[in-house]
Order: C-alpha cells, then structure tokens, then sequence
C-alpha cells in the first residue's frame, strides 16, 4: 500500500503543477508530432515485446510444474483399407494377358 500512496502522490503533484501551468501558446512543428507517434509506437511494441516474453515464460513454469506438454500432438494411427475385389480384378487381367 505504500507505494500506491506514492505513485498517487507523484500523480496528484504533476496533475496540480499542470492545472497551474500558464498557457504557452506554442506550435507544434509537423516534425515534432511525428517524433511522439514513432515514440507511442515503440512504447507500444516494446510492451507488446514484454509482454510476450513474459506469457512465454508462465507457460514454461506451468509446463515444467504440471508435466504438461502443451505443443504435444496427438497423432492418429495409419489406417489400412484392404480391398479384396482389386486382387480379383488383377487376376482376371493377369489371365486375359496370357
């Protein structure tokens, strides 16, 4: 709980200091908005990066913990159909030919 009280003492300050602040009626260049989207946007991915790596790692631990295998397969057997009207079929062509 102390440090929620800190982060909401941090947050109060700067919300305070901003509420205070004299309007500076300044331009925001072209460039310059271009500079915080690629900021945000790398923002975003590195979180993305993060949270990626971190998910990995739980199901790594929870695999390791349980004996679960969670990329395992199961895999079906072969299933082998035998035909018996083809074998009589090749013998009545086996004796045409002779």
């Amino acid at each position: 709980m102390k440090a929620y009280k800190i982060i909401f003492t941090i947050v109060a300050m700067v919300m305070f200091a901003q509420m205070m602040a004299i309007n500076a009626y300044a331009y925001i260049d072209v460039s310059a908005t271009s500079y915080i989207i690629q900021i945000v946007a790398g923002i975003v991915v590195a979180v993305g990066a993060v949270i990626g790596v971190v998910i990995s790692k739980v199901k790594k631990k929870a695999k390791d913990k349980f004996g679960i295998d969670l990329d395992h397969k199961e895999q079906e057997d072969d299933v082998v159909v035998y035909d018996d009207s083809s074998d009589e079929k090749k013998d009545d062509i086996t004796e045409q030919v002779k």
